[in-house]
C-alpha cells in the first residue's frame, strides 16, 4: 500500500468516526468530486443514503449562505428535489472536523439519480425538466437574502468583463481571439441590456455534475448551492444550458427547451430571452479563463480540467451558429415573435397590398399561371447535378405550355431536398435546409422585374455556383411605423447588378432588373426567386433561400409567405409538414389545452383514411373502431363526390330557395314515423340538442329538464346543464337548479339487474320521482332527454320497457321526450335505423349529429308539426350554415350509401359476429364482465372480479395502449369507472377486421398479467 493509500484510508476512518459520533451513522464511505469542498457519499447500514460535505475553510458568510438557503427551501419549497438537511446529535446544522485541515461538515440527505455527466438516460426530456426545476427554484428564491450572495464572483458570469485580465493565459491564439470577442462583446452590448433585466439570488451551477438523472431521463436532482449569487436571473438559464448542450446533437435547440421550460415555470421577458445565447458563449468564455488562471495557481488540481475539452468544443460549435437565428430560436422556445418586427410588416404589407405594382407583368390584361410543384415532377432529381439541372427548363416551359399559362411558379413552402449542391447543405445546428423561402416566377431570360413599392438598394451580390441565387439584389423597404424589411430578387442577369448601386432609390413599380439567363445561374430555367426579408440574418446578399424544415416556425418568420406581394390568381403556398412533438407544443400553445390529444403519451399524426382505417405520417394504416363520425368510411369516394360537385356550384344559406335542402328534408323525414316530419338543420349534435330544448320549452311553455345520469349531450352552456358527465364532473359546477337527474338504467353493475323482467319499470320509476320532486315545487318538466344506447354511461343497452314508461311519467306531466340520436343513429345498431326503435316508442323530437355527415359538420332536428309551429312565435329562426347546399348534398349521399351498402344489415351481422366474438373470450378471460350493445356500438366492460365487479379501470389503460402498440388498433374506453372499452367503428367495418380485433384482444387480454 502506497503512502497516498494509507492517508486516504487514514481520511474515511476519520469521516467514518465523525459519522458515528455526530450523527449516529455507521455505514460506507464513497468519495465524490469536488472543486474546493470534499465530498463523500454516505450508505448507512439501515439503507439509507447522505451526501458529507466537508467544507473548505472559507469566509463564514459562504457556508452560511448554503446553510440558509436549503433551510429556506424547505419552507417554501418543500417539493423541489434538492437535498434537506441532516441535523447533529446536538441539533447543530454544521460540525467542526480536521480532515486535510480544519473543515466544516454538513450532512444532507442523498438525491436519488445518476449525475447527468454520467448518465447514459439523456433524452431531449432533460434539458426541459432542468429549465422547468430552475424555474420552479428561481421563483422559490425570489425573497431569499442572504450576505454571502452579495460577493463580488469570479464565477458571475454578470461580472465577465472582469475576466478580460485573463484571456492572455489561454493557451494558443485561436481560443484568445474568440474568447477576447465574447468578453468585448459582453462588456459592450450584452451588460448594458443585462441592466434592464431582474436581479436576484441564483444557484448559478447547474453543471452536468451537479444535476441528476432518473432512469427516464428526467430530472431528479439539484446538487451544491456553493456557487450561489446574487445576480441576473437570466444567468441562471445561461449556466445550466451551457453544460445541458455538451453533446447534444442540435445545441440550440436544446438551449431552447430549457429556456422554454424555464419560462413556462418562471416566465422571463423578451430582453432575457435575446441575451441568452451570448450569455452561454459568455459561460464558456469564462470557464476557459478561469481554468487557465486557476490551473497557473494550482497545477495539480485536475478537477480544474473536468469540463474544459467540453467547452472549447462546444463554444467552437456555438461560434458556427447563425447568432440571429439562434436568437430567434431562443425567442419561439418562450413563447414569443422569433423575430419581433414580423408581425408588423406583415400587418403593413395586407394593407397595403392593394398599392403594389405587379412584379412580372405579362402583356395580357389577366395573365394565366400555372403551379409548378418540383417535388412531384421531378421524383428522380435526388441525384442531379449542376448540369443535369439544364434538363428542368425544357420540362417546366412544356409544363407551363400544357396549361395554356404565361408564367409559372415554384411554390413556398415547398420542400426542395431534393436537390443537391451546398445552396442546400447544412446551415444551422447541423440541420439541412430544404424547404424554400421564396416563390419562383418562371419566364424566359431577359423578362423585366419591377419594384413592388417603393424602396432603396441595399445589397447586390453575385454567387454564381450550381444551386445559388446567381445576381442577387436586396432591397431595403420601410413601413409607416419605420419597421425595416427587405424584398429579395435571385437569379437576375448579371447585366443588372452593372446597372444598380448601394442606396439607389427605386420607385414603386420601377423596373431595375431582368431575369438572368440558364448560364448565368448554375444553368437553372431562367426565372425569378422572390423572397420576403425581414431579418438578413447577417448575410445581406447571401441570404438563404432554403429553411430548415424542424425550424419552420422561425424560419417563416424571416422570410413570410410573399403571397401578400404578389398577389396571385393562384396559391403560391403550402403547409409545410411538422413533426409530433412541435404540432402537440404549437396546439397547447395556440389552441386552449382544454381540446385533448388521443393517446397524448404517443400521439398519433394523421393525414389520411379510407374505410375503417386511419393513415399516418408514415403510411401505417390504423383500425378505427372509436370513429362513429366518419359513419359510411373515412374519404367515402361517394361523400367526397357529392361535396366537391356541389361546391363547384354553390354554396350559401337556406334564405334561398334550392332542390336539394328541400329533398334532403323528404328524405331524412321518411326515416321516422308519423308525427316526426318536420326538420332543423343546424351544424352539430350540441346545437341540434339545444334547439330541441327552445323547442320544448316554446310548446311546453316549462323550463325544467329530466335527464339522465352520467349522460352528455353537447358542450354549449344550455348541454353542460343537462350532462352530469360534465356539470357533476371535474371543473363542473354541479347540478343547476332547473334540472332534475333520474338513476341510470345499468342492468350490470345497477340497482336492478340483468334476468329483472321488471327492471325497466323500476328504473323508470325514478324518472317519475323527478316528475313529482318538480311537481311539489309547483313545476312541470319541459323535456326529457334520453339516448337510445347510453354513450357515456357506458355503452348501456337500455332495459325493456324503460323509455315507454318514462316518457309515460314525462308525458302525463305535460313534458315532450327527447331521443339523442347523435352518436347511434343512422342503422349504426343494425336492427333500427334509430336506437329509440330498439324500445319501441316514438319521441316528440329526434336529434341527430356526427355521422350524419360523415364528418362534415352538420346535424337535424326532427320533430312534430305542432312543436314547430309553436317555434313559430315571432322570433325569427335562421342558422347561417345549416341546410346550406353543400350540407345538403352530403346528406343525401350519406342516405345513398347506407342503403345502397345495405350498411344497417351490415352493421347488424358484423356487431353480432363481435359480440358473440367477445363473449367467447369472457369464457377464458374472466377480466371480461359484460358484454352490451346493438349492432356497431358495443361495450366490453372489465373488472377484476365478477362477485364484486370492482372496475379494472388501469388494466382498460393496458388494454388500449398494447391494442395500439402492438396491433394498430384504435380504442377507448368509457362509463363512470372508465373500464368499459368502447366499440364504435365505421360502418364498412368488415367481418376480417372483427376477427382481427379479437384475436388481438385475446392476445392482449392473454398477456394482461405477465
Amino acid at each position: 500500500m502506497t503512502q497516498n493509500d494509507v492517508k486516504a484510508e487514514q481520511e474515511l476512518a476519520a469521516i467514518r468516526t465523525l459519522l458515528t459520533e455526530a450523527y449516529g451513522l455507521e455505514g460506507d464511505v464513497l468519495p465524490l468530486p469536488g472543486e474546493h469542498d470534499l465530498n463523500y457519499r454516505v450508505r448507512a447500514q439501515d439503507g439509507e443514503q447522505y451526501l458529507l460535505k466537508l467544507h473548505a475553510p472559507a469566509d463564514a458568510d459562504d457556508l452560511g449562505m448554503q446553510v440558509a438557503v436549503l433551510d429556506h427551501l424547505a419552507n417554501t419549497a418543500p417539493d423541489l428535489p434538492v437535498s434537506q438537511p441532516v441535523l447533529s446529535r446536538t441539533g447543530a446544522s454544521t460540525v467542526k472536523v480536521t480532515v486535510r485541515g480544519e473543515r466544516t461538515a454538513r450532512l444532507l440527505t442523498w438525491l436519488p439519480g445518476d449525475i447527468w455527466a454520467k448518465s447514459v438516460s439523456r433524452t431531449p426530456a432533460s434539458a426541459e425538466t432542468l429549465g422547468s426545476l430552475l424555474g420552479q427554484l428561481d421563483r422559490s428564491l425570489e425573497g431569499f437574502a442572504h450576505a454571502g450572495t452579495k460577493r463580488i464572483y469570479a464565477w458571475d458570469i454578470g461580472r465577465a468583463d472582469m475576466h478580460l485580465q485573463h484571456v492572455d493565459l489561454i493557451d494558443g491564439d485561436e481560443k484568445q481571439a474568440a474568447v477576447r470577442a465574447i468578453l468585448e462583446r459582453f462588456a459592450a452590448s450584452v451588460l448594458p441590456s443585462l441592466e434592464t433585466c431582474p436581479r436576484q439570488v441564483i444557484h448559478n451551477d447547474a453543471n452536468d455534475y451537479n444535476v441528476l438523472l432518473d432512469v427516464e431521463g428526467r430530472v431528479s436532482g439539484l446538487l451544491d448551492f456553493g456557487d450561489m449569487v446574487e445576480t441576473w436571473r437570466v444567468v441562471e438559464i445561461a449556466v445550466a444550458a451551457a453544460y445541458a448542450l455538451i453533446g447534444a446533437r442540435d445545441a440550440v435547440g436544446t438551449i431552447g427547451a430549457l429556456a422554454g421550460a424555464y419560462h413556462r415555470a418562471n416566465p422571463i421577458s423578451e430582453a432575457e430571452a435575446d441575451l441568452i445565447f451570448d450569455l452561454v458563449r459568455t459561460r464558456y468564455a469564462v470557464s476557459m479563463c478561469m481554468a487557465a488562471k486557476q490551473i497557473r495557481e494550482n497545477p495539480e488540481n485536475t478537477y480544474l480540467l473536468v469540463s474544459q475539452e467540453d467547452v472549447w468544443r462546444e463554444l467552437q460549435r456555438l461560434e458556427r451558429e447563425n447568432r440571429a437565428v439562434a436568437i430567434a430560436r431562443i425567442r419561439d422556445a418562450c413563447g414569443f415573435a422569433p423575430i419581433a418586427h414580423a408581425a408588423s410588416v406583415m400587418r403593413w404589407l395586407e394593407l397595403n397590398a392593394h398599392d403594389f405594382s405587379a412584379i412580372v407583368k405579362p402583356t395580357v390584361t389577366k395573365p394565366q399561371v400555372a403551379v409548378f410543384d418540383f417535388a412531384a415532377s421531378n421524383p428522380e432529381a435526388a441525384q442531379w447535378t449542376a448540369l443535369d439541372a439544364q434538363a428542368a427548363e425544357a420540362r417546366i416551359a412544356d409544363h407551363i405550355r400544357a396549361q395554356k399559362a404565361d408564367f409559372g411558379i415554384g411554390l413556398y413552402g415547398e420542400d426542395r431536398a431534393i436537390y443537391r449542391g451546398d445552396a442546400y447543405e447544412t446551415a444551422t445546428s447541423g440541420e439541412r435546409r430544404s424547404i424554400h423561402l421564396g416563390v419562383d416566377i418562371f419566364a424566359p431570360a431577359g423578362e423585366p422585374v419591377h419594384a413592388p413599392f417603393a424602396g432603396k438598394v441595399a445589397f447586390l451580390h453575385d454567387d454564381a455556383v450550381a444551386f445559388g441565387f446567381g445576381p442577387t439584389v436586396l432591397l431595403e423597404h420601410a413601413t409607416d411605423t419605420g419597421d425595416i424589411f427587405w424584398t429579395l430578387y435571385g437569379h437576375l442577369s448579371r447585366e443588372t447588378l452593372a446597372t444598380l448601386t448601394i442606396g439607389q432609390p427605386i420607385a414603386t413599380g420601377e423596373r431595375f432588373a431582368v431575369f438572368g439567363a440558364a448560364e448565368e445561374n448554375g444553368n437553372w430555367a431562367p426565372h425569378l426567386h422572390f423572397q420576403l426579408v425581414t431579418d438578413h440574418l447577417g448575410l445581406e446578399g447571401r441570404m438563404f433561400g432554403v429553411g430548415v424544415r424542424d425550424q419552420w416556425q422561425v424560419w417563416r418568420e424571416v422570410s413570410p409567405d410573399p403571397s401578400v406581394v404578389l398577389g396571385l390568381s393562384v396559391p403560391a403556398s403550402v403547409i409545410v409538414a411538422r413533426d409530433k412533438d412541435f404540432l402537440v407544443r404549437e396546439r397547447h400553445r395556440r389552441i386552449g389545452r382544454s381540446l385533448s390529444i388521443a393517446y397524448s403519451a404517443a400521439p398519433l399524426k394523421i393525414v389520411g383514411g379510407e374505410g375503417a382505417h386511419l393513415i399516418d405520417e408514415d403510411g401505417t394504416r390504423w383500425l378505427d373502431m372509436v370513429n362513429n363520425v366518419c359513419h359510411v368510411g373515412h374519404c367515402n369516394p361517394r361523400i367526397v363526390k357529392a361535396a366537391q360537385t356541389q361546391m363547384g356550384k354553390l354554396n350559401t344559406n337556406s334564405r334561398y330557395l334550392h332542390d336539394s335542402l328541400v329533398e334532403y328534408s323528404r328524405r331524412l323525414a321518411a326515416l321516422f314515423p308519423d308525427p316526426l316530419n318536420v326538420c332543423f338543420f343546424v351544424n352539430s349534435g350540441s346545437e341540434a340538442n339545444d334547439l330541441a330544448l327552445r323547442l320544448a320549452r316554446a310548446y311546453t311553455g316549462n323550463r325544467d329538464v329530466i335527464t339522465v345520469d352520467h349522460a352528455y349531450h353537447g358542450h354549449l352552456s344550455s348541454m353542460i346543464d343537462v350532462s352530469p358527465y360534465k356539470f357533476a364532473g371535474k371543473g363542473g359546477e354541479g347540478r343547476p337548479a332547473h334540472v332534475k337527474v333520474a338513476e341510470m338504467p345499468d342492468l350490470y353493475r345497477g340497482r336492478y339487474r340483468y334476468g329483472d323482467a321488471d327492471a325497466g319499470r323500476k328504473y323508470a320509476d325514478d324518472v317519475r320521482s323527478q316528475v313529482l320532486a318538480l311537481a311539489a315545487n309547483g313545476r312541470r318538466p319541459a323535456l326529457f332527454f334520453s339516448e337510445g344506447i347510453l354513450g357515456t354511461g357506458g355503452q348501456l343497452t337500455l332495459p325493456e320497457g324503460y323509455l315507454r314508461e318514462a316518457y309515460a311519467h314525462v308525458r302525463a306531466a305535460g313534458g315532450l321526450c327527447l331521443a339523442d340520436e347523435v352518436q347511434v343513429g343512422f342503422g349504426r345498431v343494425g336492427s333500427h335505423m334509430w336506437a329509440h326503435q330498439t324500445q319501441g316508442v316514438i319521441p316528440d323530437i329526434v336529434t341527430m349529429g356526427k355521422p350524419i355527415g360523415n364528418g362534415h359538420p352538420m346535424a337535424a332536428v326532427v320533430t312534430t308539426e305542432a312543436i314547430a309551429a309553436s317555434f313559430a312565435n315571432g322570433m325569427e329562426y335562421f342558422n347561417t350554415f345549416g341546410g346550406n347546399p353543400v350540407s345538403a348534398e352530403i346528406g343525401l349521399a350519406v342516405l345513398d350509401v347506407i342503403r345502397d351498402e345495405r350498411l344497417m344489415h351490415h352493421c347488424q351481422v358484423v356487431g353480432d359476429r363481435l359480440m358473440d366474438g367477445a363473449r367467447a373470450l369472457a369464457k377464458r378471460h374472466a377480466i371480461i364482465g359484460d358484454v352490451r350493445g346493438y349492432g356497431l356500438f358495443n361495450g366490453i366492460e372489465l373488472v377484476r372480479d365478477r362477485e364484486t365487479l370492482e372496475p379494472a379501470a388501469s388494466e382498460l389503460d393496458f388494454i388500449i395502449a398494447e391494442m395500439k402498440r402492438k396491433h394498430r388498433i384504435l380504442l377507448s374506453s368509457e362509463g363512470p369507472h372508465h373500464n368499459v372499452l368502447k366499440v364504435k367503428p365505421p360502418a364498412p367495418f368488415s367481418a376480417a377486421d372483427c376477427d382481427y380485433f379479437l384475436e388481438a384482444l385475446d392476445d392482449t387480454l392473454g398477456r394482461l398479467n405477465h
